[in-house]
Protein backbone atom coordinates (compact mmCIF):
# COMPACT_ATOMS: atom_id res chain seq x y z
CA UNK A 1 0.00 0.00 0.00
CA UNK A 2 1.13 3.54 -0.73
CA UNK A 3 0.16 6.43 0.18
CA UNK A 4 0.13 10.19 -1.55
CA UNK A 5 2.36 13.18 -0.68
CA UNK A 6 -0.60 13.91 1.81
CA UNK A 7 -1.01 10.74 3.85
CA UNK A 8 3.11 10.22 3.31
CA UNK A 9 3.46 13.55 5.65
CA UNK A 10 0.51 13.21 8.50
CA UNK A 11 1.25 9.43 9.17
CA UNK A 12 4.95 9.76 10.11
CA UNK A 13 6.04 9.87 13.74
CA UNK A 14 6.22 13.34 15.10
CA UNK A 15 7.32 14.74 18.56
CA UNK A 16 3.36 15.05 19.04
CA UNK A 17 2.39 12.00 18.27
CA UNK A 18 5.43 10.68 20.54
CA UNK A 19 4.06 12.75 23.27
CA UNK A 20 0.18 11.19 22.75
CA UNK A 21 1.52 7.92 22.96
CA UNK A 22 3.68 8.59 26.19
CA UNK A 23 0.66 9.59 27.39
CA UNK A 24 -1.45 6.60 26.35
CA UNK A 25 0.88 4.11 27.48
CA UNK A 26 1.61 6.31 30.61
CA UNK A 27 -2.20 5.77 31.28
CA UNK A 28 -1.65 2.28 31.14
CA UNK A 29 0.62 1.76 33.03
CA UNK A 30 0.24 1.54 37.35
CA UNK A 31 2.97 3.76 38.54
CA UNK A 32 3.52 5.79 35.78
CA UNK A 33 4.06 9.82 36.82
CA UNK A 34 3.24 11.73 33.96
CA UNK A 35 4.96 14.53 34.06
CA UNK A 36 5.07 14.87 29.92
CA UNK A 37 1.40 15.54 28.87
CA UNK A 38 -1.05 18.55 28.64
CA UNK A 39 -4.12 16.94 30.50
CA UNK A 40 -5.22 20.09 32.67
CA UNK A 41 -5.84 19.24 36.58
CA UNK A 42 -8.67 17.48 38.38
CA UNK A 43 -9.69 20.69 40.20
CA UNK A 44 -12.06 19.31 42.92
CA UNK A 45 -14.21 22.31 42.97
CA UNK A 46 -14.48 22.31 39.21
CA UNK A 47 -15.19 18.49 38.72
CA UNK A 48 -18.39 19.57 41.19
CA UNK A 49 -19.32 22.29 39.12
CA UNK A 50 -19.35 20.21 36.15
CA UNK A 51 -21.10 17.38 37.45
CA UNK A 52 -23.56 19.42 38.93
CA UNK A 53 -23.97 21.27 35.62
CA UNK A 54 -24.34 18.31 33.51
CA UNK A 55 -27.23 16.73 35.55
CA UNK A 56 -29.05 20.02 34.98
CA UNK A 57 -28.26 20.42 31.92
CA UNK A 58 -29.86 16.53 31.17
CA UNK A 59 -33.03 17.43 33.63
CA UNK A 60 -33.49 20.35 31.28
CA UNK A 61 -33.25 18.47 28.16
CA UNK A 62 -30.04 20.71 26.92
CA UNK A 63 -27.85 17.88 26.58
CA UNK A 64 -29.85 15.58 24.36
CA UNK A 65 -30.58 18.87 22.52
CA UNK A 66 -27.17 19.44 22.22
CA UNK A 67 -26.62 15.51 20.98
CA UNK A 68 -29.13 15.28 18.82
CA UNK A 69 -28.81 18.21 16.58
CA UNK A 70 -25.87 19.93 14.58
CA UNK A 71 -24.95 23.23 14.85
CA UNK A 72 -24.09 25.56 12.27
CA UNK A 73 -20.58 25.54 10.38
CA UNK A 74 -19.09 28.00 12.44
CA UNK A 75 -20.54 26.61 15.83
CA UNK A 76 -23.42 26.67 18.34
CA UNK A 77 -24.85 30.47 17.79
CA UNK A 78 -25.88 30.49 21.25
CA UNK A 79 -22.61 30.44 22.61
CA UNK A 80 -21.07 32.84 19.62
CA UNK A 81 -23.35 35.65 20.67
CA UNK A 82 -23.14 35.29 24.35
CA UNK A 83 -19.34 35.01 23.72
CA UNK A 84 -19.30 38.45 22.21
CA UNK A 85 -21.48 39.87 23.98
CA UNK A 86 -19.55 39.06 26.96
CA UNK A 87 -16.03 40.03 25.71
CA UNK A 88 -17.34 43.23 24.40
CA UNK A 89 -18.52 44.45 27.62
CA UNK A 90 -15.77 43.62 29.63
CA UNK A 91 -12.94 44.34 27.12
CA UNK A 92 -14.41 46.77 25.05
CA UNK A 93 -13.22 44.50 21.99
CA UNK A 94 -15.35 45.48 18.65
CA UNK A 95 -16.93 42.13 18.05
CA UNK A 96 -20.13 40.59 17.20
CA UNK A 97 -21.06 37.00 16.72
CA UNK A 98 -19.75 36.89 13.46
CA UNK A 99 -16.25 37.48 14.54
CA UNK A 100 -16.17 34.40 16.60
CA UNK A 101 -15.65 30.70 15.02
CA UNK A 102 -15.78 27.25 16.60
CA UNK A 103 -13.32 24.52 15.88
CA UNK A 104 -13.15 20.83 17.26
CA UNK A 105 -10.16 21.81 19.16
CA UNK A 106 -7.34 24.19 19.04
CA UNK A 107 -5.36 22.07 17.33
CA UNK A 108 -7.34 21.70 14.34
CA UNK A 109 -7.55 25.64 14.23
CA UNK A 110 -4.10 26.09 13.48
CA UNK A 111 -3.89 23.40 11.28
CA UNK A 112 -6.75 26.10 9.54
CA UNK A 113 -4.97 28.96 9.77
CA UNK A 114 -1.12 27.95 9.53
CA UNK A 115 -2.41 26.49 6.24
CA UNK A 116 -4.88 29.71 5.29
CA UNK A 117 -2.76 32.12 5.67
CA UNK A 118 0.77 30.15 4.94
CA UNK A 119 2.11 27.52 1.89
CA UNK A 120 1.74 28.21 -1.72
CA UNK A 121 0.64 30.87 -3.41
CA UNK A 122 -1.72 31.01 -6.52
CA UNK A 123 1.04 33.27 -8.17
CA UNK A 124 3.86 30.07 -7.05
CA UNK A 125 5.11 32.58 -4.64
CA UNK A 126 5.35 30.64 -0.61
CA UNK A 127 4.23 32.09 2.37
CA UNK A 128 5.74 30.82 6.17
CA UNK A 129 4.91 31.13 9.59
CA UNK A 130 6.88 33.51 12.05
CA UNK A 131 7.47 32.19 15.31
CA UNK A 132 9.44 35.18 16.95
CA UNK A 133 10.27 33.00 20.21
CA UNK A 134 11.11 29.80 20.29
CA UNK A 135 10.58 27.44 22.05
CA UNK A 136 6.67 27.17 20.69
CA UNK A 137 4.35 24.74 21.17
CA UNK A 138 5.19 21.11 19.44
CA UNK A 139 2.23 20.88 18.62
CA UNK A 140 2.93 23.52 15.58
CA UNK A 141 5.82 21.99 13.91
CA UNK A 142 3.74 19.27 11.67
CA UNK A 143 0.74 21.22 10.93
CA UNK A 144 1.80 22.55 7.91
CA UNK A 145 0.51 20.72 4.56
CA UNK A 146 3.60 21.59 3.30
CA UNK A 147 7.15 21.51 4.26
CA UNK A 148 9.66 23.64 5.37
CA UNK A 149 6.46 26.25 6.71
CA UNK A 150 7.28 27.51 9.74
CA UNK A 151 10.62 30.19 10.90
CA UNK A 152 11.76 30.69 14.31
CA UNK A 153 13.40 33.65 16.10
CA UNK A 154 16.30 32.68 18.99
CA UNK A 155 15.21 34.77 22.11
CA UNK A 156 17.22 36.88 24.13
CA UNK A 157 17.59 35.02 27.82
CA UNK A 158 17.02 37.43 30.94
CA UNK A 159 18.60 35.57 34.23
CA UNK A 160 16.83 36.32 37.16
CA UNK A 161 17.25 35.56 41.04
CA UNK A 162 16.45 32.61 42.68
CA UNK A 163 17.72 30.19 39.67
CA UNK A 164 15.13 31.56 37.59
CA UNK A 165 15.41 32.87 33.82
CA UNK A 166 12.84 34.91 30.90
CA UNK A 167 12.80 34.80 27.59
CA UNK A 168 11.86 38.04 25.19
CA UNK A 169 11.48 38.36 21.71
CA UNK A 170 15.45 39.24 20.03
CA UNK A 171 13.55 42.07 17.87
CA UNK A 172 16.88 43.20 16.35
CA UNK A 173 17.29 39.41 15.11
CA UNK A 174 13.70 38.82 13.39
CA UNK A 175 13.66 37.14 10.19
CA UNK A 176 10.40 38.62 9.21
CA UNK A 177 11.00 39.02 5.82
CA UNK A 178 8.52 39.25 2.68
CA UNK A 179 7.90 35.45 2.96
CA UNK A 180 5.97 35.69 6.08
CA UNK A 181 2.22 35.50 6.09
CA UNK A 182 1.52 35.33 9.28
CA UNK A 183 3.24 35.58 12.86
CA UNK A 184 1.96 33.46 15.69
CA UNK A 185 2.98 33.61 19.13
CA UNK A 186 1.30 31.74 22.22
CA UNK A 187 0.73 33.82 25.37
CA UNK A 188 1.09 31.92 28.00
CA UNK A 189 3.85 29.90 26.32
CA UNK A 190 3.44 25.81 26.26
CA UNK A 191 6.24 24.83 26.78
CA UNK A 192 7.80 27.34 29.03
CA UNK A 193 4.90 29.29 31.40
CA UNK A 194 6.42 32.74 29.21
CA UNK A 195 4.34 35.53 29.18
CA UNK A 196 5.70 37.82 26.26
CA UNK A 197 5.00 41.45 28.01
CA UNK A 198 2.51 43.94 26.35
CA UNK A 199 5.60 45.59 25.09
CA UNK A 200 6.35 43.01 23.43
CA UNK A 201 3.23 41.86 22.00
CA UNK A 202 2.49 45.81 20.84
CA UNK A 203 5.44 46.19 18.81
CA UNK A 204 4.61 42.30 17.43
CA UNK A 205 1.00 43.59 16.68
CA UNK A 206 2.61 47.11 15.07
CA UNK A 207 5.35 44.86 12.98
CA UNK A 208 2.02 42.69 12.03
CA UNK A 209 0.05 45.41 10.58
CA UNK A 210 3.18 47.15 9.12
CA UNK A 211 3.77 43.84 6.90
CA UNK A 212 -0.02 43.26 6.07
CA UNK A 213 -0.09 40.58 8.02
CA UNK A 214 -2.04 38.93 10.80
CA UNK A 215 -0.89 38.03 14.54
CA UNK A 216 -1.89 34.86 15.72
CA UNK A 217 -2.15 34.72 19.44
CA UNK A 218 -2.66 31.39 20.94
CA UNK A 219 -4.55 32.03 24.35
CA UNK A 220 -5.27 28.44 25.68
CA UNK A 221 -4.18 29.45 29.13
CA UNK A 222 -4.37 33.13 29.20
CA UNK A 223 -7.05 36.23 29.95
CA UNK A 224 -10.17 36.07 30.09
CA UNK A 225 -9.66 32.53 30.15
CA UNK A 226 -9.19 29.83 31.63
CA UNK A 227 -7.20 32.42 33.25
CA UNK A 228 -3.95 30.53 34.34
CA UNK A 229 -1.86 33.16 33.77
CA UNK A 230 0.12 34.97 36.83
CA UNK A 231 1.50 38.21 35.32
CA UNK A 232 -0.14 41.67 34.46
CA UNK A 233 -1.14 41.01 31.04
CA UNK A 234 -3.46 42.94 29.21
CA UNK A 235 -5.44 40.96 26.58
CA UNK A 236 -5.12 42.09 22.92
CA UNK A 237 -7.89 42.15 20.03
CA UNK A 238 -7.86 43.89 16.64
CA UNK A 239 -9.25 43.19 13.19
CA UNK A 240 -5.66 42.22 12.11
CA UNK A 241 -5.44 39.71 15.11
CA UNK A 242 -6.58 36.20 15.56
CA UNK A 243 -7.21 35.02 18.85
CA UNK A 244 -7.63 31.28 19.70
CA UNK A 245 -9.23 30.29 23.15
CA UNK A 246 -9.96 26.73 24.13
CA UNK A 247 -12.46 25.39 27.00
CA UNK A 248 -9.61 22.36 27.31
CA UNK A 249 -8.15 24.56 30.29
CA UNK A 250 -10.78 24.73 32.26
CA UNK A 251 -10.93 21.42 32.68
CA UNK A 252 -13.34 20.39 29.54
CA UNK A 253 -10.64 18.79 27.37
CA UNK A 254 -12.61 16.03 26.13
CA UNK A 255 -14.64 18.30 24.75
CA UNK A 256 -12.41 19.74 21.78
CA UNK A 257 -13.33 22.92 21.92
CA UNK A 258 -11.14 25.38 20.31
CA UNK A 259 -12.41 29.38 20.04
CA UNK A 260 -11.46 31.77 17.19
CA UNK A 261 -11.77 35.21 17.44
CA UNK A 262 -10.82 37.37 13.95
CA UNK A 263 -11.54 39.80 11.56
CA UNK A 264 -14.99 38.59 9.78
CA UNK A 265 -13.79 37.34 6.39
CA UNK A 266 -10.93 34.87 8.13
CA UNK A 267 -14.05 33.47 10.13
CA UNK A 268 -16.46 33.28 7.16
CA UNK A 269 -13.44 31.10 5.30
CA UNK A 270 -12.82 28.84 8.87
CA UNK A 271 -16.96 28.31 8.29
CA UNK A 272 -16.23 26.86 5.31
CA UNK A 273 -13.05 24.77 6.08
CA UNK A 274 -15.11 23.59 8.83
CA UNK A 275 -17.74 22.10 6.56
CA UNK A 276 -15.68 21.01 4.08
CA UNK A 277 -13.99 18.84 7.11
CA UNK A 278 -16.00 18.12 9.82
CA UNK A 279 -19.41 19.60 9.00
CA UNK A 280 -19.45 21.17 12.09
CA UNK A 281 -18.01 21.51 15.13
CA UNK A 282 -19.35 19.29 18.52
CA UNK A 283 -21.84 20.60 20.41
CA UNK A 284 -21.26 19.29 23.82
CA UNK A 285 -18.34 21.65 24.84
CA UNK A 286 -20.02 24.82 23.24
CA UNK A 287 -23.89 23.88 25.17
CA UNK A 288 -21.87 23.87 28.44
CA UNK A 289 -19.99 26.73 28.02
CA UNK A 290 -22.95 28.96 26.93
CA UNK A 291 -24.75 27.69 30.02
CA UNK A 292 -21.28 29.07 31.78
CA UNK A 293 -21.42 32.25 30.20
CA UNK A 294 -25.36 32.49 30.92
CA UNK A 295 -24.84 32.03 34.83
CA UNK A 296 -21.96 34.55 35.00
CA UNK A 297 -19.45 31.36 36.00
CA UNK A 298 -17.08 31.32 33.07
CA UNK A 299 -14.83 34.56 34.18
CA UNK A 300 -15.93 33.90 37.73
CA UNK A 301 -14.28 30.37 38.16
CA UNK A 302 -11.34 31.38 36.16
CA UNK A 303 -10.54 34.06 38.55
CA UNK A 304 -11.74 32.62 41.79
CA UNK A 305 -10.98 29.01 41.20
CA UNK A 306 -8.61 27.74 38.46
CA UNK A 307 -6.07 30.06 38.14
CA UNK A 308 -5.40 29.98 42.32
CA UNK A 309 -5.05 26.41 42.12
CA UNK A 310 -2.41 26.73 39.70
CA UNK A 311 -0.77 29.06 41.42
CA UNK A 312 -0.41 27.33 44.81
CA UNK A 313 0.55 24.30 42.51
CA UNK A 314 3.39 25.70 40.71
CA UNK A 315 4.54 27.40 44.06
CA UNK A 316 4.83 23.98 45.88
CA UNK A 317 6.51 22.27 43.30
CA UNK A 318 9.20 25.12 42.66
CA UNK A 319 9.64 24.14 46.19
CA UNK A 320 9.78 20.29 45.89
CA UNK A 321 12.37 20.72 43.11
CA UNK A 322 14.80 22.55 44.70
CA UNK A 323 14.94 20.11 47.49
CA UNK A 324 16.78 18.08 45.20
CA UNK A 325 18.17 20.53 42.37
CA UNK A 326 19.87 23.59 43.02
CA UNK A 327 20.12 26.46 41.29
CA UNK A 328 23.78 25.75 40.01
CA UNK A 329 22.48 22.12 38.86
CA UNK A 330 19.31 23.49 37.25
CA UNK A 331 17.67 27.06 36.06
CA UNK A 332 13.66 27.19 35.91
CA UNK A 333 12.42 29.57 33.49
CA UNK A 334 9.80 32.06 35.43
CA UNK A 335 6.56 30.36 35.77
CA UNK A 336 3.84 33.31 34.39
CA UNK A 337 1.22 30.72 33.44
CA UNK A 338 0.17 27.68 31.81
CA UNK A 339 0.56 24.34 33.21
CA UNK A 340 4.40 23.34 33.09
CA UNK A 341 7.92 24.29 34.33
CA UNK A 342 10.59 24.70 31.57
CA UNK A 343 13.74 23.08 33.28
CA UNK A 344 17.48 24.28 31.51
CA UNK A 345 19.90 21.93 32.45
CA UNK A 346 23.10 23.81 31.39
CA UNK A 347 25.86 21.51 32.54
CA UNK A 348 23.92 18.54 30.50
CA UNK A 349 26.53 17.45 27.93
CA UNK A 350 24.70 14.63 25.96
CA UNK A 351 21.30 15.80 25.75
CA UNK A 352 17.59 15.89 26.97
CA UNK A 353 16.68 12.88 24.92
CA UNK A 354 19.11 11.14 26.83
CA UNK A 355 17.67 12.49 29.82
CA UNK A 356 14.44 11.41 28.48
CA UNK A 357 15.08 7.86 27.96
CA UNK A 358 16.56 6.98 31.36
CA UNK A 359 13.73 8.55 33.21
CA UNK A 360 11.08 7.07 31.14
CA UNK A 361 12.48 3.60 32.15
CA UNK A 362 12.04 4.80 35.55
CA UNK A 363 8.33 5.48 35.08
CA UNK A 364 8.85 9.11 34.90
CA UNK A 365 7.65 10.73 31.53
CA UNK A 366 8.75 14.04 31.03
CA UNK A 367 9.18 15.64 27.05
CA UNK A 368 12.89 16.75 25.72
CA UNK A 369 13.12 20.52 24.65
CA UNK A 370 14.36 19.81 21.36
CA UNK A 371 11.02 19.31 20.20
CA UNK A 372 10.06 22.53 20.84
CA UNK A 373 11.60 24.81 18.39
CA UNK A 374 10.25 24.22 15.05
CA UNK A 375 11.75 25.84 12.14
CA UNK A 376 14.79 26.98 13.96
CA UNK A 377 17.01 26.26 11.39
CA UNK A 378 20.44 27.37 13.20
CA UNK A 379 22.16 24.35 15.72
CA UNK A 380 21.71 25.82 19.38
CA UNK A 381 22.89 23.54 22.26
CA UNK A 382 20.21 25.30 24.36
CA UNK A 383 17.64 23.21 22.50
CA UNK A 384 19.09 19.61 24.13
CA UNK A 385 19.69 21.09 27.50
CA UNK A 386 16.43 21.68 28.30
CA UNK A 387 12.69 19.39 29.57
CA UNK A 388 9.31 20.35 29.66
CA UNK A 389 7.34 19.14 32.94
CA UNK A 390 3.90 19.30 33.58
CA UNK A 391 3.47 20.54 37.32
CA UNK A 392 -0.33 19.18 37.77
CA UNK A 393 0.48 16.15 39.15
CA UNK A 394 -0.21 15.55 43.17
CA UNK A 395 2.77 16.53 45.50
CA UNK A 396 4.18 12.87 46.10
CA UNK A 397 4.05 12.09 42.75
CA UNK A 398 6.07 15.39 41.82
CA UNK A 399 8.69 14.49 44.52
CA UNK A 400 9.74 11.00 43.36
CA UNK A 401 10.15 12.10 39.96
CA UNK A 402 12.26 14.74 41.39
CA UNK A 403 14.41 12.45 42.83
CA UNK A 404 14.26 10.24 40.46
CA UNK A 405 15.26 12.92 38.24
CA UNK A 406 18.03 14.07 40.44
CA UNK A 407 19.30 10.72 40.65
CA UNK A 408 19.86 10.47 36.84
CA UNK A 409 21.72 13.42 36.43
CA UNK A 410 23.72 11.88 39.01
CA UNK A 411 24.64 8.82 37.00
CA UNK A 412 25.25 10.90 33.89
CA UNK A 413 27.86 13.44 35.50
CA UNK A 414 29.46 9.82 36.79
CA UNK A 415 29.25 8.94 33.43
CA UNK A 416 27.85 5.54 31.52
CA UNK A 417 26.54 2.86 33.20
Amino acid sequence: MSFSQFGDKFTQHTGISRLMEDMGEGLRTPGTIMLGGGNPAQIPAMADYFNQLLLEMHQAGKLSEALCNYDGPRGKALLLDALATQLRETLDWPISAKNIALTNGSQSAFFYLFNLFAGRRADGSKKRVLFPLAPEYLGYADAGLEADLFVSARPNIELLPEGQFKYHVDFDHLPLNDDIGLICVSRPTNPTGNVITDSELLQLDALAQQHGIPLLIDNAYGVPFPGIIFSDARPLWNPNTILCMSLSKLGLPGARCGIVIADESTIAALGNMNGIISLAPGSIGPAIANEMVARGDLLRLSEQVIKPFYQAKVSETIAILRRYLPEDRCLIHKPEGAIFLWLWFRELTVGTETLYQRLKARGVLMVPGHFFFPGLDQDWPHTHQCMRMNYVPDAAQIERAAQILAEELDALDAGPR
